[in-house]
């Protein structure tokens, strides 16, 4: 999210004609020899950010710093308990999903393999991994965590890493280049990190809560906007798009999109200093897009052109869009909210990326006419209110029902990306908008309290904080996670396995193949799993999972109990086609309530199992060679 120049300094002096008479210093652009000196007596000059105090590590910061890992510790506790027993959040699937992403990443990093797509699941066909959520920047720096401990330990200190650097990363930026006072740097922080929207996407979307980047790539479009070296600021850029790019991309194209308001909002406020910034901005982009282009061409291509790649996102927009009405209600894991607050006004809970409750949308209407006269308020107001309008999807809303009158997504839905998007995501933009907007807000209190204008801040104060208690994040859920055989945890699978080749779990249910898999680190291969794919060789429309081989859809009825143990030869003749198809070496049954049924067939379609530590197990390659 970027917003104009927010230096709340001294007013430089003004070029005719660059400012209306409302505008504060923020919305001019600086000398460019403009000197100050920090607090221990150095002198900073040029860049354009030389006409406020250079500010150094203080302990005041490493006690922001603190109190947003207690927070972050706070939200994600109960995943700390127990890491390998235990799910956090209330989307199990999707953790599972995302503790396969990094123990494949990994098993990437450890045996060289490609990062952007894999048939470790889905075998033999694979996962286009750019197409879904890779998170392979995280996944690397994470592997020696993963290779020591395990995939569910890199998962939770990722959800807990996220919330905290995300939240110091804003206020860094905050109070080192947009507000002098610390304290309302805080709060900005503290409500990007911790707001409904990243709270919610805790519950299993990592690669949506890993913002680090986002405030320190809008702080560098800034600077390129007011001055600096054009190549060495555009590659400074660049480095940090393509590592947000390795992050997460649906992240960066929000960021990207909320860049692109900011700057027609700023032409629509102030014209003339927009245009004026505008050749040294494109030349910056330019040479930060060369970069970027060059880095990312491959997975680029690998996102929309490689195996497996898919087009769209499963479902209509409005099956993900949020209803007006949710801006002013309360998440489920809030301090005001509770399991049903949020029931009926949006997707599910890790889409609840408004519910700000009445309060705050009070405060932050009151702070934006308070400070109306100033650009970047006006810039941010503009922002925050399309991107709200834009995740309520194609169709107005009239409490929680749908109506058939067009909302403005409509005009977007289906343009090339934004064809993929989950609408109700568009509020993160609102909520970067908000939290810069409650910065400035405070900081502009905190001067007239420095000023002797001490009455009017304090009920200022007690205002923001009434606002802000409510939506304060509670600790998320969690619950046990299902049980992978000793077979697959203690290793004895590679007597069985070799490397690359597929062990097939019975039933063979997708996030059965999901966690065997994470838990062994990607080493061996599983069939199906839990990702998106096209529909077809010949359809690229995005769906959820493959259709099953009939042998899959055969054991998924016998465990069921919907069918007897009786198989016909063509079923057994099918059942050896798809141990060949798989790749497999193996098939294993662990513990189930029907495990003398589904043992009486899988020994009719492969012969006699045998057991080997906790399964029972299949040797298949006779048939699969």
């Amino acid at each position: 999210m970027t917003v104009p120049d927010t230096r709340p300094t001294e007013p430089a002096a003004a070029t005719p004609g660059d400012s209306s008479p409302g505008d504060t210093a923020v919305s001019r652009a600086p000398e460019p020899a403009e000197t100050a000196t920090d607090d221990g007596g150095r002198n900073e000059t040029g860049d354009g950010a030389g006409d406020r105090p250079v500010r150094r590590w203080s302990r005041w910061d490493a006690v922001v710093a603190a109190i947003y890992l207690a927070w972050a510790l706070l939200v994600t506790a109960r995943g700390w308990r127990n890491p390998d027993g235990r799910l956090l959040g209330s989307r199990p699937d999707d953790q599972g999903f995302n503790e396969w992403m990094l123990a494949y990443a990994a098993h990437a990093v450890r045996h060289l393999e490609n990062p952007f797509f894999t048939t470790a699941q889905n075998a033999p066909d694979g996962v286009n991994l750019m197409t879904n959520v890779g998170m392979q920047l995280p996944g690397i720096l994470l592997s020696p965590v993963t290779l020591l401990f395990g995939a569910p330990t890199a998962y939770v200190l990722l959800m807990t890493l996220n919330l905290v650097g995300t939240g110091y990363a804003w206020y860094h930026v905050l109070s080192r280049h947009v507000v002098q006072s610390r304290a309302a740097a805080f709060v900005g922080g503290l409500f990007c990190a911790f707001a409904p929207a990243l709270v919610s996407h805790s519950n299993g979307h990592p690669h949506m809560t890993a913002q680090w980047l986002v405030p320190l790539i809008g702080w560098r479009v800034l600077a390129l906007a007011w001055g600096g070296r054009v190549v060495r600021d555009g590659l400074v850029l660049g480095a940090l798009i393509a590592a947000q790019f390795f992050i997460s991309v649906e992240i960066l194209f929000l960021l990207a999109l909320g860049c692109l308001l900011a700057v027609l909002a700023h032409l629509a406020v102030a014209p003339r200093v927009a245009l004026r910034r505008a050749p040294r901005l494109l030349g910056g982009l330019g040479v930060a897009g060369a970069l970027v282009a060059v880095v990312t061409a491959y997975p680029l291509w690998m996102q929309f052109f490689g195996p497996q790649h898919r087009m769209g996102h499963p479902g209509g927009p409005d099956v993900y869009a949020l209803k007006l009405g949710s801006y002013v209600r309360y998440a489920t894991e809030s301090i005001a909210g509770s399991p049903t607050s949020a029931g009926g006004w949006g997707p599910n809970t890790t889409e609840q990326v408004s519910f700000y409750g009445w309060s705050l949308v009070v405060v932050a209407v009151a702070a934006a006419w308070w400070l109306r006269k100033e650009v970047t308020v006006r810039v941010l107001t503009l922002v925050a209110v399309v991107c709200a309008l834009l995740s309520m999807g194609t169709t107005w809303t009239w409490g929680t029902e749908r109506t058939t009158i067009p909302a403005p997504f409509a005009l977007l839905q289906h343009l090339p990306v934004f064809d993929a998007v989950v609408v109700a995501r568009f509020g993160f933009i609102t909520t970067m908008a908000v939290g810069v907007l409650l910065a400035l807000a405070l900081d502009r209190v905190a001067r007239h309290a420095r000023a002797g204008d001490r009455l009017p801040a304090r009920i200022a104060a007690v205002a923001v904080a009434a606002a802000l208690v409510p939506i304060l994040p509670t600790p998320l859920p969690a619950q046990g996670r299902p049980a992978v055989p000793d077979f697959v945890t203690a290793g004895t699978w590679r007597d069985h396995v070799a490397p690359g080749r597929t062990l097939v779990p019975v039933p063979v249910a997708n996030m059965t193949s999901v966690y065997w898999g994470s838990a062994a680190l990607a080493e061996f291969a599983v069939p199906q799993g839990y990702f998106l794919a096209p529909t077809s060789k010949d359809d690229p429309t995005g769906r959820w999972g493959v259709e099953p081989q009939p042998t899959a859809k055969l054991l998924t009825l016998v465990a069921e109990g919907k069918r007897g143990t009786a198989v016909t030869p063509a079923e057994v003749a099918q059942a050896r086609a798809d141990a060949r198809y798989w790749r497999a070496d193996a098939v294993a049954l662990p513990k189930h309530r029907r495990q003398d049924d589904l043992r009486a067939v899988l020994d009719a379609l492969y012969g006699p199992g045998r057991q080997v530590d906790d399964v029972w197990l299949w040797d298949v390659r006779p048939f699969s060679s």
